[in-house]
Order: structure tokens, then sequence, then C-alpha cells
């Protein structure tokens, strides 16, 4: 690599050890071979990528890329040829169909299961790079470059919801790659390539991934119970770019989660939480949170993360900033319910 400069060589030392972790899975349907026959033939129904969690075999990909699946097969993990090949049978741990992640898991031997190092996405900056790995057609890994070309997107999910916070990038990103990681300049995972916006399909430089802050949750909660479990306080928050931009307008420090909203009868409400109010063309900031049970929240994945691993019905301790002011600190106490139970209410 000496005819390399240096940037060069750090992308192409990038890309050969975080390679091998990126896995191409392949998923199959059972079709009759015909109305009277009692025999079924495997048949290809799609692809994408994924890449390994841990060393338990866990590989994370996207849910649209194994939801009409009945098999899956991952292939392309580890170095050299004979592993590269190698084919493992995946089982479904778990799924979340309204983030568009799902967890497989493979016996394969521990020499191919290369985890990638896990980053952060709540300090993410447009402008930084970014790259895409994936292993889109089972023969050989791909490698595309680019830089954050946005924050805080929102993207149509396959469960029919909008799944929020996501970074859009011009990194090129093909469906083949769906599932695929999202890196950071060190190599870090950042990312899950979910989507593209094209009308024919392929890439034009609007890529989408689901923060990795998400992923971390979700990916704990489907190998720890198979699903997701979803406490809830029954409010809505400012996302941080949002409390970033009024800290800045503001000229003051918004160090927790900004409430936007209490509805009337939610736990949060109940418990006196008070959301963003708008009134005669002036903002009026709701209660901001800066600790759970003690714990500082500086993120809204903190605060979902801390809320979320509580029991659904348990007691949560906020600590609050009434009206974003750091001069009227309260504590109030929240009784969490199932999410599901607010969405049918």
């Amino acid at each position: 690599m000496g005819q390399l400069d240096a940037g060069e060589r750090s992308v192409v030392e990038l890309f050969q050890r975080v390679a091998p972790s990126v896995a191409f899975i392949q998923t199959s349907v059972v079709k009759s071979t015909s109305p009277l026959s009692m025999r079924g033939e495997v048949t290809p129904s799609g692809s994408g990528s994924g890449f390994v969690w841990d060393t338990e075999g866990h590989v994370v990909t996207n849910y649209h890329v194994i939801q009409q699946a009945q098999k899956a097969t991952v292939t392309g993990l580890g170095t050299g040829d004979a592993a590269s090949m190698a084919a493992y049978d995946a089982t479904l741990v778990g799924a979340e169909p309204e983030k568009d992640i799902a967890v497989l898991k493979v016996r394969a031997p521990a020499s191919v299961l290369e985890p990638i190092e896990v980053g952060s996405s709540s300090e993410l900056l447009v402008g930084q790079s970014v790259l895409a790995i994936g292993n889109p057609f089972g023969l050989d890994h791909t490698l595309t470059k680019g830089i954050v070309s946005a924050v805080g997107r929102e993207v149509q999910g396959v469960a029919g919801r909008p799944i929020k916070g996501c970074v859009q990038t011009d990194a090129a990103i093909n469906p083949g790659n769906s599932g695929g990681p999202l890196l950071d300049a060190k190599g870090r995972l950042i990312g899950v390539n979910t989507a593209i916006y094209s009308p024919s399909g392929a890439s034009a430089g609007i890529g989408f991934a689901i923060p990795v802050d998400s992923v971390r949750r979700i990916v704990n909660q489907l190998i720890r119970y198979g699903r997701m479990l979803r406490p809830s306080m029954g409010i809505s928050v400012a996302d941080d770019q949002m409390t970033r931009g009024l800290a800045m307008r503001l000229g003051a420090p918004l160090d927790g989660v900004l409430v936007m909203e209490a509805p009337p009868n939610s736990p949060g409400a109940d418990a006196g939480l008070v959301g963003c109010m708008r009134k005669n063309g002036q903002l009026y900031l709701g209660d901001l949170i800066t600790r759970v049970n003690g714990t500082p929240v500086k993120t809204v994945e903190d605060l979902l993360t801390l809320v979320e691993e509580t029991e659904i019905g348990s007691s949560v301790v906020l600590t609050v900033h009434r009206s974003a002011d750091a001069k009227n600190e309260e504590t109030l106490t929240v009784k969490t319910v199932d999410r599901s139970q607010l969405a049918r209410s």
C-alpha cells in the first residue's frame, strides 16, 4: 500500500478489518411443486446484508430482509475463501418491525464471529465521513463512502409507521445492502442501512440508516426476551437536534430531554409532567427531564433506555427542571404502562 496516501490507507485498513463481520443473508420459501403434490420446493425469496453483533452468533439485519422468509442462510463471515463461502442456517431470535430490525442466530465457529465495534449516534454531525459495507450478492463485500447528509430524518417503515431519528447519507446504498452497517471513520457502527429514496430503486445519493443508539436498545431486548418490551410514560419528547437548536437560540444550556407533550390521562400527565406550549406566537418550554432514577440523561436514547429497562407497571423517579429552568428543579414519580395499551386507548 506504499502508493496510497494516509487517508486511503486508513479506509483500506478499515474495510479489511470490518468486512469479515458483514454477512450475506439469503432467504427462501417452500412452494408446492404442483397442487396435488405433497412435496415442496425451496425457492429463493430475497437477500440482504447483516453483521455480527457478538461472539454468541447473533447477526443483525433489517426485518424486511427476512420478513417473508421460511428459511435463512448466512454466508460471507470470516476471512479466507473457505470461511467466507461457508453457509450457516440461521434461526430468528426476534424482530422489531416498527424499527425494521431483526436478530438471527447462527451456529458458526468462534473463528468467524468477529463482532463490529459499536459506536454512538447521538453526537453525529452533518458533514462527517461515513462508510457503508454490504454483501449484496453473496459474491464479495462492497464498500461505499460518503458523509452524513442530515440527522433526525423520518422514514416510512416496513410496518407502516415512520421510523424517526434516522441518519441520512449520500453513501451509495443499493437494495442488497439493506441490513448492513453504516460506520464512522474509525470503523464503529453508527447505524443500520435500511432504505434508499429512489424512484428507480437504485442508489441516488439519498440513503437512510437506523441510528445505532436505537439499534443497541432493540437488539439487547430481542436477544434477552425475544421481543420488544415497551414500558412508557405516555409522553412525547423533542429529538436531540431540536433541543440543541433551542438551546442555541436561547443562549442557555438544555442538558436533558425536553417534554413536548403530556396528553391528558397519560401516566406522565397524571404525575404532573407538562409539555411545551405555544401561546400568542411564543413558545413556552415544558419540563426538562435531567435524571431517571438518579441517573443523568443527556439524550432521548438515554431516557428511552432507562425507562424501557424498568418493569411495566413500576415507578420511575424523574428529576425535572420545570419550564426548562434549572432554578426550578422538582422530583416526580411516574408509573409506566405498556405502550400498546396507550395505542389502544
